[in-house]
């Protein structure tokens, strides 16, 4: 019989400890690869995905909240600056775009984002790649959409579509606005957040009922574009040294950093939560590949009168604990795109950035290696226990 039939055999006769010690180390392998590269990529896209400007101008507060307001459409506004803080920035010889927005409205939870539709579509939302329409035109006048491909596959607006906004930046049917608005043009997709917005101009937030009047030239944010990355920094002495009113948040990639160093701790706890599991994974593998060989004792006894040396029983039992180990390191990376597949799906719903589901990553080899390497240590103390094994013993008849 050769090595190789023992040790499937052996997986064969005791199949629910194995399945369960392999579904073990498949959970840990898939947890502890899953919230490594979602944890990598998200910080990679967030910080990558600035929708193409290098800094935002806003109201004095948090450089954060301004950041995720105005590029990812997931805070509040700190508040609105004036029309006048927005031509000074734009005549600024550093700056070479400028691209005001006021936000403050939704539909069905998904933002009203007011913008001169021809300022954004001359900024490169990443390279080579600007604002473009998969259908219709862009808007005209106050009372006219276009689409992010994202919010119109979600809530089945086309050219064509009417609707009605609602006050706030979150759903709530009794804040719906008199307006009407028609979809004039839906974007194709950008991977960025512009894909969960819907676009209208400016003043159709600035004056839209409801709002302020003494409100009515105000912006809630400058998306900004300049010239030389190092130009930033003269604003930022401008602004944030010498000024007291306004917040220049530059540069976008930085200040989205510190949004993943305040989350820090929640990233360590689940991968001490995949660490528990691994270590509960490989204690089941010890006592399911222990409790084979003890139940087989006599098995072992009589391989070992048939000719079979000691090393071959070693290898046997500690090729057991390694299969199992195998199945459960495959297992996990299965486990994992699944898992990555819904992570990227919320994240993709919720803020707009795309994650890449199928992307190697260093760690898809290395945490299945450390794993088959401990099942194999693991492995270790029942094969040394049938390695020693006195046959003589073994073979005696039971009284």
């Amino acid at each position: 019989m050769t090595l190789g039939r023992i040790i499937y055999r052996s997986l064969r006769q005791h199949a629910l400890s194995t399945c369960v010690a392999a579904a073990s180390i498949a959970l840990a392998c898939g947890l502890a690869i899953t919230v490594w590269v979602v944890k990598d990529q998200a910080q990679t896209s967030f910080s990558n995905v600035s929708a193409g400007f290098d800094a935002v101008l806003g109201a004095r507060g948090s450089r954060l909240q301004l950041v995720l307001n105005a590029v990812f459409h997931l805070e509040a506004s700190p508040g609105n600056i004036s029309q006048a803080d927005y031509e000074q920035i734009t005549a600024h010889p550093a700056v070479l775009h400028a691209v005001p927005i006021a936000v403050g409205d939704n539909y069905h939870g998904f933002r009203l984002v007011g913008v001169p539709y021809d300022k954004l579509a001359a900024v490169e939302l990443t390279p080579g790649l600007t604002l473009t329409l998969a259908n219709g035109r862009p808007f005209a006048d106050g009372h006219e959409a276009v689409v992010g491909s994202f919010a119109a596959q979600r809530l089945g607006l086309a050219v064509g579509s009417t609707f009605h906004p609602y006050h706030g930046l979150y759903f709530d049917e009794a804040a719906q606005h008199a307006e009407t608005y028609a979809v004039v043009g839906v974007l194709q997709p950008t991977n960025t957040p512009l894909d969960r917005v819907i676009l209208i101009p400016l003043a159709g937030v600035q004056q839209m009922s409801g709002h302020a009047a003494a409100t009515a030239t105000d912006v809630s944010a400058v998306l900004i574009k300049l010239r030389s990355p190092m130009a930033g920094r003269s604003l930022d002495l401008l602004y944030n040294k010498q000024g007291n009113r306004l917040t220049f948040a530059w540069p976008v990639a930085s200040v989205v950093g510190e949004l993943f160093g305040k989350i820090a701790w929640f990233q360590d706890v689940l991968a001490l939560v995949a660490y528990g599991v691994a270590l509960v994974a490989i204690g089941s593998v010890l006592v399911s590949v222990y409790s084979s060989m003890t139940a087989r004792r006599r098995d072992i006894a009589i391989l070992r009168a048939l000719g079979a040396r000691r090393a071959t029983v070693f290898l046997a039992v500690l090729g057991e604990s390694v299969a199992t180990g195998l199945a459960g390191a495959l297992g996990g990376l299965a486990l994992h795109l699944g898992m990555m597949s819904a992570a990227a799906v919320i994240i993709r719903r919720e803020t707009g950035v795309q994650l890449d589901v199928v992307a190697w990553a260093p760690v898809m080899a290395l945490v299945p290696a450390a794993l088959l390497l401990l099942c194999a240590l693991a492995g270790l103390v029942p094969a040394w226990k049938a390695y020693r094994l006195p046959v003589a013993d073994a073979l005696a008849p039971v009284s």
